[in-house]
């Protein structure tokens, strides 16, 4: 399977200059490719072939006083860029045939975006030095702060910069068999909440970090600070720059917590169930906050894909399966119950149970783990692309696999 590799990046100021124009470069061609297919849709002509674009608006155009300056940056950033623009285009149509989730249409980058990102790719001849540093064409060689050692030759980089001003390498490499774990025995039920943020069928309980609760006061502080100053100022600048940088802070400790449990858990057990959690409705209610601060999502994306490379079995439940309102010890239904009610009495058995403890028990009985599913729903996930690059729109930071 393909992974992504993230390592921070520290270019000088000439450096930072030739990134700032090869993303400008990348930007203007991407926005002349989209405002030449929107051209043709609207006056009835034939959708133009990126192979056409391309000669037009990256060959030809370098040569007219408008667009001399694109030869100032690598001819495969260019590229990439409409690449990217298809990869747009065809996520946008694939939304309207119910082929994956709905998008909307490609739209123009602006110049005020604070996240940028160009992709270099075998064809542009980068590469690594003796001395440790990342060689771009027309950039130079970059610092990089190396966390750890690639598992093979990378194909693809990605140079990102984010909303704090943070510049990255973002590596594609290939990873084999030899990634697969010892066997172990143990099997797990996983139970996500808010209270604690995960409890296992084995009784253990993982309270809830609560980044972004701990972090709110100084967040309020910076964000008063930021709407203070002048539109267009160097001050605005300046405060934007400690609201992102925060709020990145804020994102890297979630991300650490996610990594380093969700690694945990796929080196200590044979197979991991977790419910399928409907993230999208609980983020329109009032525990909208927590449960973006919990990042639920994330986390389950992690399990899945480390599930695949270390050759664990990952499964999902029905996110309608009643875990909370059957007992795990007779297997009686006793009805929903509400949330302040934590410990309850099965009134078939007589068990005492734990309201969490005995829904990820009843999680890994529904994924036929503990004992063999009775009818459950039970659907095993897709192994998903780790991150990706392409798009329209601005996104998070990409991840670091582990």
């Amino acid at each position: 399977m393909q992974l992504r590799y993230s390592f921070r990046l520290y270019p000088s100021t000439g450096q930072r200059s030739a990134l700032a124009r090869a993303f400008g470069c990348a930007r203007v061609v991407y926005n002349d490719a989209l405002r030449a297919r929107k051209t043709a849709r609207s006056e009835g002509m034939p959708f133009p072939k990126t192979g056409d674009l391309s000669k037009s608006l990256i060959t030809e155009a370098k040569n007219t006083p408008e667009r001399a300056w694109l030869s100032d940056v690598s001819a495969v950033v260019l590229q990439q860029s409409l690449r990217d623009l298809d990869t747009a285009y065809r996520n946008f149509l694939d939304g309207l045939a119910g082929k994956r989730p709905r998008m909307g249409a490609p739209r123009y980058k602006s110049r005020k975006d604070t996240r940028h990102s160009v992709r270099f790719t075998a064809n542009a001849r980068w590469s690594i030095t003796t001395g440790g540093k990342l060689r771009l064409p027309k950039i130079g060689d970059v610092k990089v702060k190396w966390s750890r050692t690639l598992p093979s030759v990378p194909s693809t980089v990605t140079v990102v910069k984010d909303s704090a001003c943070g510049y990255f390498a973002s590596f594609v490499v290939e990873t084999g068999p030899q990634e697969v774990l010892p066997e172990v025995v143990p099997e797990l039920g996983i139970d996500l909440g808010l209270g604690h943020f995960a409890v296992l069928s084995d009784g253990t309980k993982v309270d809830s970090p609560r980044f972004l609760r701990r972090a709110e006061k100084r967040l309020k502080k910076a964000q008063r600070n930021l709407s203070r100053k002048e539109k267009g100022s160097s001050n605005r600048n300046k405060a934007r720059l400690k609201v992102a940088r925060a709020h990145a802070k804020v994102a890297d400790a979630r991300r650490e917590f996610h990594h380093q449990l969700s690694t945990k858990l796929i080196r200590e057990n044979h197979a991991v169930a977790v419910e399928d959690l409907a993230v999208k409705g609980l983020a329109r209610t009032r525990l909208a906050k927590s449960v973006h601060d919990a990042g639920w999502s994330a986390f389950v994306n992690m399990l899945e894909y480390k599930a695949a490379r270390y050759g664990r079995t990952f499964v999902k439940i029905g996110r309608f399966e009643p875990t909370s309102q059957v007992c795990s010890q007779c297997g009686v239904k006793d009805g929903p119950k509400p949330l302040h009610v934590r410990v309850w009495t099965c009134g078939a058995c007589g068990a005492v149970l734990d309201r969490d403890i005995n829904a990820a028990v009843n999680v890994a009985k529904a994924a036929g783990l503990a004992v063999t599913a009775c009818g459950a729903q039970v659907r095993p996930g897709p192994v998903p692309a780790p991150r990706s690059e392409a798009g329209t729109h601005p996104t998070p930071q990409p991840l670091t696999a582990r």
